[in-house]
């Protein structure tokens, strides 16, 4: 594990025995994960320094010496930062966890401008000094709360994009889902695909891609059930297809068949992201609390 703390605009860490004999451009682009633009313009601006002194490509470093990288340069936040604060769960010099509310857009699209999650966090990176991208490393849909985690310099966000392909960021939803889930557990195993239909809606369809979502009951109520999900793969609306195409479909989703009797959004919550700490080593769990809709609609069930 490479354990890495930043100084300013500078990221540094210590040649560890697994860089032994390795050329620092190699090091850099194939064990540390760097993407190669990034490595390339890094040399070209003499912003790799080994024990403080500008290096080549090819100079082989030893055990324990210092690298230094200039990855933390200014940035325009390419967004204006909003007035109001978003909720952090987790923070440190690389990562930015914060819990998305209900009805948030997570970031601007063409047909709207108004103020996302990536405003309140371009303002909260304003308000603590950093000049930074905003870089979300996953989405979450405007009416699903939870989650949400940024990158707050390149390489942050490349090795968090890695391991989001390998699935080692883990993911766990609470749904709540109509009628009664015959098993205690399971696993949907369905490829997803765009419904040529609908602009937006997604359907189960064998030229689809892969999807795969895990569920346990948490709870059973007299006409719905409280189900704990994480996800194999990341589709677009995966959790709501899927329940919808084996017949219970999230409350409140009108989108895939559901009704809003009682509640006006679809039942689902990114409840827990983990994964270990690509800089440090340190496993990170962050919960975000259930919003109050849900507390509202659990009594409105029993």
């Amino acid at each position: 594990m490479l354990f890495m703390k930043k100084e300013g605009e500078w990221l540094v860490a210590h040649l560890r025995n697994e860089d032994d004999a390795i050329p620092i451009g190699n090091l850099l682009r194939e064990e540390w994960k760097l993407p190669r633009k990034q490595v390339h313009l890094l040399f070209q601006h003499k912003e790799v320094l080994l024990d403080g002194a500008p290096v080549a490509q090819y100079v082989v470093g030893k055990v324990g010496q210092e690298v230094r990288l200039r990855m933390c340069k200014p940035e325009p936040l390419g967004l204006d930062p909003a007035s109001e604060a978003p909720e952090v769960l987790y923070e440190d010099d690389h990562l930015l966890i914060v819990n998305k509310p209900v009805g948030l857009l997570l970031h601007p699209t063409e047909r709207y401008h108004h103020v996302t999650l990536d405003h309140l966090v371009s303002g909260h990176f304003f308000r603590t000094g950093l000049e930074a991208k905003v870089r979300h490393v996953h989405r979450l849909d405007q009416d699903t709360s939870g989650v949400v985690l940024y990158a707050k310099h390149a390489w942050a966000s490349a090795l968090l994009d890695e391991m989001l392909r390998e699935r080692t960021i883990k993911r766990t939803y609470v749904a709540y889902v109509s009628g009664q889930m015959p098993k205690e557990r399971g696993k949907i195993n369905e490829p997803i695909g765009k419904d040529r239909n609908h602009g937006t809606r997604r359907r189960v369809t064998p030229n689809g891609d892969p999807a795969i979502t895990h569920y346990q009951v948490k709870e059973r109520f007299p006409t719905a059930t409280k189900v704990e999900c994480q996800l194999e793969t990341g589709r677009t609306h995966q959790i709501r297809v899927h329940f919808s195409h084996i017949g219970h479909t999230l409350l409140g989703d009108e989108l895939y068949g559901g009704k809003r009797e009682l509640i006006k959004r679809q039942a689902l919550h990114a409840a827990v992201l983990k994964f270990v700490h690509p800089f440090g080593g340190e496993v990170i769990e962050v919960t975000a609390p259930l919003p109050l809709d849900l507390f509202h609609l659990e009594k409105k069930l029993r």
